[in-house]
């Protein structure tokens, strides 16, 4: 009579395995960061948004002799959304017939206000724009000036 010798995993040692794999997967994850991964994309789709912004306001202006839109106050203000604010800098003459914006970008998180876009811009007293997001996250400061 002839006896095989049957070589198979025993179900400890296969549990074994799936526990040091769950481990190391968490491990993985917690390296990973994944808030943080998704905070550094929102936050590079708001510096190109404020690059976006501050170029049509430079491009209107160049087509303009100078003068930069009339709605843009010292004060740092939230941009608006639509032609139709309350609260918000009406900015739709860089929206109009599709010129310098096809539209006007909105935060990932949307806008402070309720007709808002999330971004502000104001006007130094040396006629400098400043463009700037309001929600940016990881205690970054988003902001460009020209």
């Amino acid at each position: 009579m002839k006896t095989t010798n049957k070589k198979a995993f025993t179900l400890l040692e296969i549990l074994l395995v799936v526990a040091a794999i769950a481990i190391l997967a968490g491990i993985v994850i917690l390296a990973i960061n994944p808030s943080k991964q998704l905070g550094d994309t929102k936050n590079a789709a708001r510096k190109a948004d404020v690059n976006t912004i501050l170029s049509a306001i430079y491009q209107y202006s160049i087509d303009n002799n100078g003068t930069i839109p009339a709605t843009i106050t010292s004060s740092s203000t939230e941009i608006c959304a639509s032609s139709s604010c309350t609260t918000s800098i009406d900015l739709s003459v860089l929206t109009a017939n599709e010129k310098y914006l096809t539209s006007m970008p909105v935060d990932p998180k949307g806008g402070i206000s309720a007709d808002g876009t999330g971004y502000a811009v104001s006007k130094s007293t040396n006629g400098r724009i400043t463009v700037k997001a309001l929600q940016a996250e990881q205690g970054v400061v988003i902001s460009a000036t020209r």
